[in-house]
């Protein structure tokens, strides 16, 4: 099956700064030893199931200054960023050449993140996905620069759901970065600052067509099962979701009028779009039900000082932010490994 047209540039996103939320000294300083504790504990951040339970244990422990920035998103904007971490540049070592080959590069920072991402929620991992990791690398890849994944870097990543294809995707994002020399720029657009009339949210919370899974899933691209129809928009209690990525979407198996809507969506988001460039130590929290994100094109050198983050999946206990039909979906055959199941059992 084949999906639409080729993304639509977005409009320049404006430069209104995203909410931000600060770490004092003394919870960073809690945060990263925590973090090192950790590390030299089992060595690695390769996650096992005894590092997965002392993660879970640390984090805890952690004060209720740390719980309190790790609050939900409580805004429109549907994200926050998270500011006081500590990265040394010349500690980190080079931008790993790819995510293949990062290994434990950063590892103390793979362990922090997951340390918050445990607070915030479930963190998960994906069996398809960078080996099973926890914490995955983002950076540019020679020979993957005009893809739709994070991989990428000449093109526009277009506006997106994280993993919309599948039922199972994180509530929230989290994004470190360890470097961003070049201030690139992480786009985002909450669905709860469009305008949208009633006919096209209408047209939009139809099941009409797929969201097939990007090209970081190489396996589900080949699964074998009829792909389910899903809603681009639902009606949660407190407001408008989305489940968005238009770049897997088959926009023209629509009707006319069912793209004109997806049109007035991808413009509105547009409009609303904001850029946030990351330092060293910000973390990016972003709604999945709330925000699509993307990034602008930046010109890779491949010599170790490319832009690198680190990304983190949770999924919050609990939340109805999604159509109960979800559950029924077969995900392209991809399972989703949550930290909490992964445990093995205290002795």
């Amino acid at each position: 099956m084949s999906t639409g047209t080729a993304p639509v540039p977005a409009a320049t996103p404006s430069p209104t700064p995203a909410p931000v939320r600060l770490l004092d000294d003394a919870s960073v300083d809690e945060l990263h030893r925590a973090a090192d504790e950790i590390l030299t504990a089992f060595g690695t951040s390769a996650t096992s199931p005894g590092l997965l339970r002392r993660v879970r244990e640390s984090a805890a422990a952690l004060g209720p200054s740390i719980r309190h920035q790790c609050r939900p998103v409580d805004t429109d904007a549907g994200l926050f960023v998270l500011r006081g971490l500590r990265v040394d540049d010349a500690r980190i070592g080079a931008t790993p050449e790819s995510w293949r080959t990062a290994g434990d590069a950063g590892a103390h920072h793979d362990i922090a993140l997951l340390l918050l991402a445990t607070v915030m929620g479930d963190p998960i991992a994906w069996e398809g996905q960078q080996e099973g990791r926890f914490v995955h690398n983002i950076v540019p890849a020679p020979g993957h620069e005009r893809e739709q994944t994070g991989a990428s870097s000449s093109v526009l990543l277009s506006p997106h759901t994280e993993d919309a294809f599948h039922p199972g995707r994180a509530h929230l994002l989290m994004l470190t970065c360890m470097r961003n020399h070049d201030g690139i720029a992480t786009t985002a657009a909450s669905v709860r600052r469009t305008r949208l009339d009633d006919a096209t949210v209408e047209e939009l919370t139809r099941p009409v067509l797929p969201i097939l899974p990007d090209d970081a899933y190489a396996e589900a691209q080949g699964f074998a099962g009829e792909p389910p129809r899903v809603p681009a928009l639902w009606r949660a209690p407190d407001g408008l979701t989305l489940r968005f990525d238009p770049a897997y979407t088959p926009l023209a198996e629509a009707t006319p009028e069912y793209r004109a809507a997806y049109r007035r969506l991808e413009d509105e988001l547009a409009r609303v779009s904001v850029a946030v460039s990351l330092s060293p130590g910000e973390v990016l929290v972003v709604d999945n039900d709330l925000v699509v994100h993307g990034r602008v094109p930046f010109t890779a050198r491949y010599d170790g000082t490319d832009r690198w983050l680190k990304r983190a999946s949770v999924r919050v206990p609990g939340r109805r932010t999604r159509p109960a039909a979800e559950a029924g979906e077969h995900g392209y055959g991809q399972a989703a490994i949550e930290a909490h199941a992964a445990e093995a059992p205290a002795a």
